[in-house]
This record gives structure tokens, sequence and C-alpha cells, in this order.
């Protein structure tokens, strides 16, 4: 039986104010942006491929684990004595939920099912890698 989980895909925080966040994890702590829009900012952890996610929302800060498919991950956590506590629901990159272990421990799982955020030369988000060329 193959891994579930894939990889660490980010450490989501939520922040009041995107521009004094950015000021302190890229300008005073060395973080380098990937990619910004209006909600969220997310910067490189340089030794992973895993980003850190500053955003407007109010939910708590969570690590968000990677998957093929968060479906079969469901029936995968849920079959082995886990509970979908919600969703799934459509993130920008695909499928998000949120579920339990046996322990309470949340595991916020994603798949990139809707495909990579494409971004400009300033970061900003511009598409997916999924949607077709501009014309």
């Amino acid at each position: 039986m193959s891994a579930l989980f894939r990889k660490v895909d980010c450490l989501s925080l939520p922040v009041d104010d995107l521009d004094r966040a950015l000021a302190f994890y890229r300008d005073a702590l060395g973080h380098s942006l990937v990619w910004r829009d209006a909600q969220a900012i997310g910067l490189r952890l340089p030794d992973s491929e895993a980003e850190l996610v500053l955003h407007l929302d109010p939910r708590p800060p969570e690590v968000d684990l990677l998957v093929e498919s968060v479906p079969d991950a469901i029936a995968r956590i849920t079959a082995a004595g886990g509970r979908l506590l919600y969703g799934p629901f459509p993130i920008r990159i695909g499928l998000c939920a949120v579920l339990a272990d046996p322990w309470q421990n949340p595991l916020v799982v994603l798949d990139t099912s809707a495909g990579l955020l494409r971004t400009d030369a300033a970061g900003n988000i511009v598409g997916r890698e999924n949607d077709p060329p501009p014309h």
C-alpha cells in the first residue's frame, strides 16, 4: 500500500495585514515571494518544496498535506477510523477537506486537480498551469 500523504504543501498562517506580514516574513526574515493576490501571499521555504502561506481568512493556523485525490483521501482516512470534519470544497488549485484522525488531530488534505498557480515576474497570480494561454 502506498503512503497517502505526498508531502507538506504549506504552513498556512492567518494575518490581519498582508503588507505588514510581507515586511516581517520577507523583508525581516528573508523568505522570498512566490505568489500574491488580494487575500494571501505564498513565500518560499528554501530547503523545501513547501510554502509559507499568509492569508486574511479567519481560519486557524494549519499544515496542509498534499494528496493525489481528496475524495480518495477522505475514503481512506474514514475507513481507517478518522472522520470528515468539513468538505470537500474547491480551492484555486483543486479540492481541500478537513479531517481528524482517531486522536482528534486535524488533517487538512488538498490536491492539485485544477492545476498549480501561474504567476508573472512580480509574483502576481495570472492563472493556473491548466488554463489556456492568454491571447
